[in-house]
């Protein structure tokens, strides 16, 4: 059953538009916009029936806190009006309102617009998750493809993956690098960080399958791998409307190797001026180096590796990364054994 928040400071509307859905929907009233966003916190809405005019916080201000908010910004929110006023509708729509619904609200008029709603939102998220799985599948095959060509690292991809995704969660949950974390849709950023290794398919096979240690002069061609990624994504972006996935992409694969001390390649930035995605790749990465067997290295430990990630905080690493690694590191361990 789907769930409608309805938002109104008017007691005899609250119970109005509620005897109208009767039960149709799991409906809440909410007599304002500030115990709507604390019943967010337990309950998502479906859709949201807001009044305009409303004390402390009206209606416009609520919406353009929904639509800064990663969680509700894409739940749709219906404007309930006793005015008939131009101007108010074309700043609603501009805030994101998809429909006004003038009161007193028409029972039969409410239900129908709630239906079409709620149907369109459906087709929507139908066809976005479509587009979703075509898009993940596509950049699954290019990163197969890179890791296919490498065969010191396999595995690396999918493993890296569960890492960033340990150490995002452990952030957000310490609240560090919170707000800059809320506004990634997690969903696209997270399987974004498979193309952070994509400049490999510019790297020659001998240098990166060779069977022992690299010289300097191989050493500093792998490492343009990091710059040639960003090119090759920049060029995707370039062709494609993505604004957010390849960004994302582009992040991880540019700045996985800079150091939190500036000695890093290929830009030698240092601390915030690496952007938070090469920050938190970069401790990922050097995990599963360290604890998978390469030609050149027996595998590390789990303890030994954390010892070296340890250390290395606010020099290699950014060391609120670094903690937010070792409060996960239990699940490190566990990830690196599911082989």
């Amino acid at each position: 059953m789907k769930t409608i928040f309805i938002v109104d400071d008017s007691e005899t509307n609250l119970l109005g538009a509620k005897t109208a859905l009767g039960d149709a929907y799991r409906s809440f009233a909410l007599p304002s916009a500030e115990r709507m966003f604390k019943l967010t916190e337990k309950i998502m809405p479906d859709l949201i029936l807001l009044d305009v005019e409303m004390p402390e916080m009206n209606g416009f201000e609520a919406l353009e806190l929904l639509k800064k908010d990663e969680k509700l910004k894409k739940v749709p929110v219906v404007f309930l009006t006793a005015r008939q006023d131009t101007a108010a509708e074309i700043r609603g729509f501009e805030l994101g309102a998809i429909d006004f619904i003038t009161k007193p609200v028409s029972p039969p008029v409410l239900l129908r617009r709630i239906e079409t709603h709620i149907e369109i939102d459906r087709i929507v998220k139908k066809s976005e998750q479509k587009v979703r799985d075509i898009h993940n599948a596509t950049i699954g095959v290019i990163s197969d493809l890179v890791e296919s060509r490498d065969k010191v690292t396999g595995g690396h991809i999918d493993r890296t993956q569960k890492y960033l995704t340990l150490l995002i969660d452990e952030l957000a949950r310490a609240n560090v690098y919170s707000e800059e974390i809320a506004g990634w849709d997690l969903n696209l950023v997270i399987p974004s960080a498979q193309l952070h290794d994509v400049g490999k398919i510019s790297i020659s096979d001998l240098i990166l399958n060779k069977k022992g240690k690299l010289t300097d002069e191989e050493f500093n061609i792998m490492k343009t791998h990091c710059a040639e990624g960003e090119k090759i994504i920049k060029k995707l972006i370039s062709q494609t409307n993505d604004d957010v996935f390849l960004n994302a992409a582009l992040k991880f694969a540019a700045y996985h190797h800079e150091k939190w001390n500036g000695s890093g390649y290929p830009r030698g930035l240092a601390g915030g001026e690496i952007p938070l995605e090469g920050r938190i790749m970069a401790v990922a990465d050097v995990y599963d180096a360290l604890v998978t067997e390469r030609p050149y290295k027996k595998a590390f430990s789990h303890d030994e590796a954390t010892k070296i990630i340890r250390e290395s905080a606010g020099q290699h690493f950014d060391p609120q990364v670094v903690a937010a690694y070792l409060d996960a590191s239990d699940d490190f361990w566990i990830a690196s054994t599911e082989r």
